[in-house]
């Protein structure tokens, strides 16, 4: 059985050094709807210090404005640019970090996982994780964003939301094959 909860509100972040997206999801008897999604933009800012102080604040500015119940965030994933891997930590750091002055739990996950939640393939290019979005959350095409990271960020809400729906995960099984392991008359 499903848990359903009254209301709840999840804070999902794409974690960027350029542009990072966040979209807000309130969920109501078990039923996500889109709150409001965007980006903080930090190409404006040249010195990587002054970016993690913007980051900090904005999402500072974001939880305190929405009450987020809890924030998923997407982890980084090792690249080839060491640099950039660092970098792109910090910035998902400084994140947390916001949250957590909040009390605001935090999930990770790995993009492909969230892929995988939104579209069935776990290397869906951004374009279609935010088709697939607009289509389940009935999002008006005129409300999409211009960058892709915002629906980056709502995708891991949306995630979030899956995950924790999921009576699979409430009841211990860690795949399909375990959950008919466990239930083998459950299955005709």
């Amino acid at each position: 059985m499903i848990q359903s909860v009254k209301e709840k509100i999840i804070l999902g972040i794409d974690p960027g050094t350029t542009v990072m997206g966040y979209g807000l999801l309130r969920i109501i008897n078990n039923k996500p709807e889109m709150m409001v999604m965007g980006i903080i933009d930090l190409r404006k800012f040249k010195d990587h210090y002054l970016k993690l102080k913007h980051i900090h604040e904005r999402i500072l500015s974001i939880v305190d404005s929405y009450n987020p119940d809890e924030l998923a965030i997407e982890a980084p994933f090792f690249g080839k640019n060491v640099q950039s891997m660092l970098k792109l930590g910090r910035a998902q750091g400084v994140a947390m970090s916001a949250a957590l002055m909040r009390d605001i739990p935090i999930t990770e996950y790995a993009p492909l996982k969230i892929k995988m939640a939104i579209t069935g393939n776990g290397q869906a290019s951004k374009e279609q994780v935010s088709d697939m979005l607009q289509r389940i959350l009935r999002i008006p095409k005129e409300d999409m964003p211009l960058f892709m990271d915002a629906t980056d960020g709502l995708a891991a809400a949306y995630c979030h939301f899956l995950q924790a729906g999921r009576p699979a995960l409430e009841k211990g099984y860690n795949s399909w094959k375990d959950f008919i392991a466990k239930n083998p008359n459950r299955i005709k």
